[in-house]
């Protein structure tokens, strides 16, 4: 009995090992230095995905760090956001900044924190962002999933409104310097792209 014990105990943590998300590094600088772009949809139209009315509120663009990756399997916003990605650039693509900061995501929020703050806290408010991402094709899903954190990747779609027929709804936030609640970016993804590894 104690022995079968012991191999769950050692198939369970290697089970953890392989499905963890391997953390990648880089040598100290920005490595992305230009903010996300939207810009506004030139009409207004909507469609339909998985049971959602998904309204496009404008033209989105982003070259970022993967300062950390959140998957989701429960409640009505998995259905439509699989994973969540807090993204950095300028001062929170540098591994100089990172190495200072813990960077922790869970139930929808990215959250930091500092013993001592080398850039100032605006900077690293206004220099990431926990982005709930709507894949647009099964493949883009599968990409998304796979990303570890530290990798720099690109992506290109909508910040849009989800709206369910019972009255449910959820709707990004159209700025990068909001913070708190309802100020994550929900990104309907056409393209997505790792750029380095």
């Amino acid at each position: 009995m104690r022995n079968l014990l012991l191999v769950l105990l050692i198939a369970v943590a290697v089970y953890q090992l392989l499905n963890m998300d391997r953390q990648i590094r880089h040598g100290p600088g920005v490595l992305i230095s230009e903010a996300p772009q939207q810009t506004k949809v030139t009409e207004q139209f909507e469609f339909d995905h998985k049971g959602f009315t998904i309204k496009p509120l404008a033209q989105f663009q982003a070259s970022a760090r993967v300062l950390s990756k959140r998957k989701y399997s429960r409640g009505i916003e998995s259905e439509l956001s699989p994973v969540d990605l807090a993204l950095g650039w300028g001062s929170m693509s540098d591994q100089r900044v990172l190495d200072t900061l813990e960077i922790s995501q869970s139930g929808r929020w990215y959250r930091w924190r500092a013993e001592e703050l080398v850039v100032p806290r605006r900077e690293i408010e206004t220099s990431s962002a926990n982005m709930h991402l709507v894949p647009a094709s099964k493949e883009i899903a599968e990409d998304l999933l796979g990303i570890s954190p530290g990798a720099l990747i690109a992506l290109e779609g909508y910040l849009i409104q989800a709206e369910k027929s019972d009255g449910w709804k959820w709707k990004s936030s159209l700025t990068r310097n909001d913070t708190g609640a309802k100020s994550c970016e929900l990104v309907w993804v056409n393209s997505f792209r790792v750029l380095t590894n």
